[in-house]
């Protein structure tokens, strides 16, 4: 059988990168604290495939969003079925609430993470292959539930330290009857001016007017300056909701600005919509977004029921955090043959070790000097050094990396000095 030879076919996929050394630390830490974070908000895990049948986000993301027309991963599979790798979490849990029949559970607060896939020109933060943290509160109909996605998001980058960074703005939908209106609003504002629309724009007008607001055409931005602005058209039921939870943000001390462009295009979401935003990684980027979306689950044929989240993505996240802010990994204990007739004994020290919680590195080969130079390439806070004449006497020398002092040390009491380098 001829041998792969290395070459392009042998490199990773564009938009997508190998977790690896310090990277992996970074992500190993955001999703530890994370997980610390929302179980102290009371949150349980959830993990949700990474694939679902395509109708799952056609449905939810809508046939026209950039998403669905041009950013999805979607395949047919063997038995004829569409597919797609999900671009997004909370289309998933959305779903996995209805399968499993989670109504009689309200309210439900989850949290997960994971890998989504989009298929887009990749650039610094975003790949085609990335990570999202997700957090989510169904079947909570209050404002108060929208106070603690965000206090549980504020709390997540404090303890990033990040919240230097970051700029939380935030906007209301309004209720579906002050929505409808400004989507009105909206369709005969920009009909007005079709002749200026791109192209892409154009096809929102009917369907989707509100994703208008968020394009990046110049000319569109142009138009969207003058647009009519959505606070002009809430009723006396969204003003009381939106209040109560500025309200709120004002109680815990959550600074935030308010930004009457921040909308969502969907007609499931509802009420309050927010982004964390950054200029620290160059241009005006998102960190962490969310919004309600009251109307989701009906729409999908569940129950209708309440709904709040965000997402955040982790390598934007890792771009921001300091390596400063990221524990450093424990450092293992060497153990050392010296001599082949030794290696069996090693093994042996080497699994009471690991048994009793040590982290512990064995070269497999080699002589003591070159295990020696494993160990210190394995950053080993100490080398337990395993001679023949050393085993007669029911004794190991124990060497103490950071300052190359050497202790012989009896067999039966090795644990008890070794918990020095813990």
């Amino acid at each position: 059988m001829a041998k792969l030879q290395p070459g392009p076919k042998l490199q990773p996929v564009r938009g997508t990168h190998d977790i690896m050394g310090d990277k992996i630390r970074t992500f190993r830490f955001i999703q530890e604290t994370f997980q610390d974070i929302a179980k102290r908000f009371g949150h349980a895990e959830i993990r949700t495939p990474i694939f679902e049948f395509t109708e799952v986000f056609k449905r939810t993301l809508g046939e026209t969003s950039d998403v669905v027309a041009k950013e999805m991963y979607t395949f047919e599979d063997r038995g004829g079925e569409s597919l797609t790798l999900r671009p997004e979490y909370t289309a998933g849990i959305a779903r996995a609430f209805i399968s499993n029949g989670l109504q009689q559970s309200l309210p439900c607060k989850f949290f997960g993470y994971g890998p989504m896939f989009r298929y887009e020109r990749p650039q610094k933060g975003r790949m085609r292959q990335f990570h999202q943290l997700d957090v989510e509160i169904l079947g909570a109909a209050e404002p108060q539930a929208d106070i603690e996605v965000l206090a549980l998001a504020v709390t997540l980058l404090t303890e990033l330290n990040l919240m230097a960074d970051v700029t939380l703005e935030i906007n209301s939908l309004g209720d579906q009857d002050s929505r409808q209106a400004y989507r009105d609003a909206l369709v005969t504002y920009f009909s007005a001016h079709k002749d200026k629309l791109s192209e892409d724009s154009l096809a929102r007008l009917e369907k989707n007017p509100m994703r208008i607001l968020d394009s990046k055409d110049d000319g569109d931005r142009l138009l969207v300056e003058n647009a009519p602005r959505i606070s002009d058209y809430y009723n006396a039921a969204t003003k009381a909701f939106f209040q109560e939870v500025l309200m709120g943000l004002d109680r815990l001390g959550i600074q935030y600005t308010l930004n009457e462009r921040l909308v969502r295009g969907l007609d499931y979401y509802s009420h309050t919509a927010f982004e964390f935003i950054t200029t620290a990684l160059g241009a005006q980027g998102t960190v962490l977004a969310g919004g309600r979306y009251d109307a989701l689950i009906g729409m999908m044929g569940g129950p209708e029921t309440a709904g709040i989240g965000w997402a955040a993505g982790m390598e934007r996240l890792a771009e921001l955090v300091s390596p400063d802010l990221v524990p450093a990994e424990n450092r293992p204990i060497a153990v050392v043959p010296v001599g082949s007739e030794c290696q069996t004994e090693a093994l042996g020290v080497a699994q009471q070790l690991r048994a009793s919680g040590y982290s512990v590195d064995m070269s497999y080969r080699g002589n003591m000097g070159k295990r020696m130079k494993r160990a210190n390439k394995a950053n080993a806070a100490a080398a337990v050094l395993i001679g023949e004449d050393e085993l007669k006497r029911g004794v190991v020398t124990v060497k103490n990396f950071a300052d190359g002092g050497q202790t012989e040390v009896a067999l039966d009491q090795l644990m008890d000095h070794l918990t020095y380098y813990r």
